[in-house]
């Protein structure tokens, strides 16, 4: 048996693969202030005595982060550079703000210290650490539970940093950057190598609870999309930044593989954030992700994140103009028709316009409150002037609007059509929102897999173990040798692991690297075909530098089987009144099993355990052999 978990703002959903094939899942209501008592509960009701596999997406990393909750972190470096974190690249998040608001660090000036070092740009060191023993006894004094060293050019050779790492001892949490991040570019490595210091504290007790309170094996998500042990991500706690969304990505890309889709575009919207992705055959990845402001120099799958979800609040600004999220009302009070909020947010709008009702989320074991939405949005028409309807519907444009623009980043940004590709769509509130999105974006097909509304925790079942190992390449001699190093590293570590190499080129000159498979005889072949599909051009007479070298080490996982043998169900179908296409319809409500491999035609609302599906008109909806509802306009636009 293996176990996905996916802790959410809102529920934390479970995903069980029995031993016999059968997928199984329920959801859980998400205790922020206790995450590890909610998966405890779920692995309780799920009852198997023998250990199994338990694979995690952890949502304390991030926030940590993002509520700078984190531990009490000191930054070592090479003296004269102690306001490195603070300085940055200089780079205008608000070009034409004239008064924009300051940087929120993660590490106070005064926790910044300076080490009298030097390592020199060709690895050779000028001048070893002194001073460690006071140093360490001012880490004590001022309070710090965790320290992040950086020195100048310590990815070429780490000496210091590992003498200060000794001269520690166990007395703090301890990231040291030649094992976070042993690139060049020292901001960035800076930065990565803080963030792990900032959350690995948080991150390593949680792990611990949940180790202690259960016999299973546990698994953690990593940013990229695999999974690593619980002491790896303990002591590297930065590669979970994005875990949650990860599980997300692998299992949109995998189940649109499984239904012959290969370019989708991932649409995930859950209770707080909705979350969205690329896949091109693969998912796209990035080195050059931030998060919160702060960047994350690490292979990451590349989603970008908005504050609209199911339980974002909706609001009239100081203008009079209608805004939605980024504030959310969670699990805890929740929506208003959850029976303890009071705002209105998008999940009471759905309500209000008849597409979600009283007994139909979580399979109908949770029983919701239409008239407490029905006030929520009331008060808010009030301010508006506008009626209930024109409210509610008010609500989800402005919300779709948010996320159009989301799934215009990261594909128009990217130079990709959006039309050339399917709207996968997920999570608890995706199915509602994926036509209309689709029409404005001119998609015709929109993909609502089975288990829509626990995606994220099957990608965690879908999801290989995956490593992912880096050294500098520039000033390097000899090439072979450090894949070489790099790859013994990996199967000391991962014995048995399929390897991969890639390397980060850039043109002579350039300032950014593009990554590609690595090609010993021609390294340079896929970097400008890559270079001139990304900007529209490229120079084969211009000279070519190899910056960083990278391995990836894989160990396939046993994955479920994603095929559907539940036969069409032919019982009556009820009918509803409910709002689409800007007027008030009744039609029919099926049950996922209700749909065939016949088209059925929209306007309609098809209901599963942990998600709504609405059929606008001109759509039609069939069900795949492994489950997918595939969603096509039935008429051009």
């Amino acid at each position: 048996m293996r176990i996905g978990i996916d802790a959410g703002g809102t529920f934390t959903d479970f995903v069980v693969l029995h031993d016999n094939g059968r997928l199984e899942t329920f959801k859980l209501r998400s205790n922020p202030k206790a995450p590890h008592e909610v998966i405890l509960t779920g692995l309780a009701r799920v009852a198997n005595p023998e250990p199994c596999d338990v694979i995690h997406g952890s949502t304390v990393a991030t926030n940590a982060l993002l509520e700078r909750k984190g531990a009490r972190t000191a930054f070592l470096t090479t003296a004269g550079f102690e306001d490195l974190l603070e300085i940055g690249r200089q780079n205008r998040a608000e070009l034409y703000n004239l008064t924009p608001g300051p940087k929120r660090l993660l590490i106070p000036p005064e926790l910044c210290y300076g080490v009298k070092e030097r390592t020199l740009a060709d690895g050779s060191i000028e001048s070893v650490p002194s001073g460690l023993a006071a140093l360490r006894t001012r880490l004590r004094r001022a309070g710090v539970q965790s320290v992040a060293v950086c020195f100048l050019h310590a990815y070429r050779t780490p000496a210091n940093e590992q003498a200060v790492a000794e001269a520690l001892g166990d007395s703090f949490y301890l990231s040291i950057s030649h094992r976070i991040c042993p690139e060049f570019r020292e901001f960035e490595r800076a930065s990565t190598t803080a963030l792990n210091a900032y959350v690995g504290p948080l991150m390593r007790n949680y792990l611990s609870q949940l180790g202690r309170a259960t016999h299973h094996r546990v698994w953690i998500v990593q940013s990229n999309g695999g999974s690593i042990t619980v002491g790896e991500a303990g002591d590297q706690a930065v590669r979970t930044i994005l875990s949650g969304p990860a599980g997300g990505v692998t299992g949109a890309a995998e189940t649109a593989r499984a239904s012959g889709f290969r370019n989708v575009l991932g649409f995930d919207m859950g209770g707080t954030s909705t979350d969205v992705s690329l896949c091109d055959g693969a998912p796209r990845e990035t080195l050059e992700a931030s998060v919160d402001g702060l960047p994350v120099k690490l292979p990451m799958l590349e989603i970008h994140t908005v504050g609209a979800g199911g339980g974002s609040i909706a609001y009239v600004d100081s203008g009079g103009l209608l805004r939605v999220g980024p504030e959310s009302a969670g699990a805890d009070p929740g929506p208003a028709c959850y029976g303890t909020g009071t705002r209105a947010t998008t999940t009471d709008a759905h309500v209000v316009l008849g597409r979600i009702a009283a007994h139909q989320l979580v399979g109908g074991s949770m029983t919701l409150q239409p008239d407490r939405a029905q006030q929520a949005v009331q008060s808010l028409a009030r301010e508006l002037n506008l009626s209930e309807t024109d409210t509610a519907a008010g609500i989800l444009r402005v919300a779709n609007a948010t996320m159009g623009r989301a799934i215009r980043v990261v594909s128009i940004e990217r130079g990709y059509d959006p039309r050339d590709f399917a709207l996968l769509a997920f999570g608890g509130c995706g199915g509602l929102h994926a036509c209309e999105l689709a029409e404005d974006l001119g998609i015709s097909t929109v993909l609502v897999p089975a288990l829509a509304g626990a995606l994220s925790a099957l990608g965690m079942l879908l999801a290989d173990r995956i490593r992912d190992y880096s050294a500098g390449a520039l000033g390097q001699a000899d090439l072979a040798k450090a894949f070489t190093d790099l790859e013994q590293r990996a199967l000391a570590e991962m014995p048995g692991a399929r390897l991969q190499r890639f390397a980060d080129l850039r043109y002579l000159g350039q300032s950014y690297e593009l990554t590609v498979p690595w090609h010993a005889k021609s390294p340079a072949r896929p970097f400008h075909e890559l270079h001139k599909k990304t900007y529209g051009y490229a120079n084969p007479q211009r000279e070519v530098e190899i910056v960083t070298l990278r391995v990836r080490a894989r160990i396939a996982v046993r994955k479920p089987r994603l095929r559907d043998t539940t036969p069409a169900d032919s019982s009556s179908v009820p009918r509803r009144r409910f709002y689409t296409n800007g007027k008030w319809t009744r039609g029919p409500v099926y049950q996922r099993a209700q749909v065939g491999d016949a088209p059925l035609a929209g306007p309609a609302l098809i209901l599963d355990y942990g998600s709504t599906t609405l059929i606008p008109p001109r759509w039609q909806v069939r069900r795949d052999p492994t489950g997918m509802l595939v969603v096509e306009r039935s008429r051009p636009l």
